[in-house]
């Protein structure tokens, strides 16, 4: 009887998170989109959780973003994608998961990108037009869309507390429990589940009553009060710190990090004619200066 009991606590917690482990069996790979470039430079300049590492923590931080890119197919929807936009499709990944190095993302495997904002029917065209993000069950069964858009204004502007991305992959995780409901199983131990779902329900009554600098859309539902929560924790972590540390404390516990920025977290940007960070020997102009980040 205890041997049956066990057999089923196993099959019951395999299912639950069997979507996340990394796998060693080759079949799992699906199109290999790994980039020859070198991602640094592009990491290092428009990735501040990135630059917040240590060496030994960046040289993971590359691998798991070029595993991303070998099992997740990423392809543009009547618009050009960049190797940087597929470098920050890899990133919004890999930093909600960036503790738990033996997981991965099994219910996703194409990162669709539209040029901007889309509505319900997916054309960014004409009317309603609201969408910049979405991934969830039925028809986007292991299917992402993201606006182009919102993808690249997530790292371009360190200054706000959102990141489009991120917000939907931090989705991927809340449903490996079966369900999109705010209270991610993967993250939380037990004994975090009362405090954490209790703490959603005050904050999103605070947002509901204009009490809280957490987005507005946190307060449409459990789920996106989490989501939100995270963009908010790993673009502005020093603002949520001071501004919300019960909800920051919380968020330090489920996503196993404390994600303080350094002091260099702010590039200065070098003149057009200036000699390229990077250290490739061109001109600013003609090497990163000309990658763009434009919001048209």
């Amino acid at each position: 009887m205890i041997l049956l009991f066990i057999l089923i606590l196993f099959i019951l917690l395999w299912l639950a998170y069997g979507s996340f482990w990394k796998s060693s069996n080759g079949s799992e790979t699906r199109e290999d989109q790994s980039l020859d470039v070198n991602i640094i430079p592009d990491l290092q300049q428009h990735v501040s959780f990135y630059r917040a590492l240590n060496p030994e923590e960046k040289k993971v931080f590359e691998e798991e973003v070029h595993e991303f890119l070998s099992k997740v197919k990423i392809v543009g929807v009547d618009t050009e994608i960049t190797d940087l936009d597929r470098i920050l499709v890899a990133t919004s990944a890999v930093i909600p998961l960036f503790a738990f190095r033996e997981w991965f993302y099994r219910n996703i495997s194409v990162v669709e990108i539209y040029r901007d904002a889309f509505n319900a029917n997916f054309e960014t065209n004409g009317s309603n037009r609201k969408i910049l993000g979405m991934v969830g069950g039925g028809v986007m069964n292991g299917r992402m869309s993201l606006s182009q858009k919102a993808l690249r204004m997530g790292f371009s502007n360190e200054t706000d507390k959102r990141n489009t991305a991120i917000h939907e992959f931090v989705h991927l995780l809340d449903m490996t429990d079966g369900s999109a409901d705010g209270v991610p199983t993967l993250l939380l131990d037990k004994h975090m589940s009362l405090p954490w779902l209790e703490l959603i329900r005050e904050g999103i009554e605070k947002i509901r009553k204009n009490e809280s600098d957490l987005d507005d859309y946190g307060g449409t539902n459990e789920a996106e009060f989490f989501a939100v929560a995270a963009e908010y924790f790993f673009e502005r972590p020093e603002m949520m710190k001071q501004k919300n540390p019960q909800l920051y404390e919380l968020m330090v516990k489920a996503f196993r990090r404390v994600p303080e920025l350094d002091s260099d977290s702010k590039i200065q940007i070098p003149g057009r004619n200036d000699l390229c960070w990077c250290g490739s020997g061109k001109k600013y102009k003609k090497c990163h200066g000309n990658i763009s980040m434009e919001q048209s």
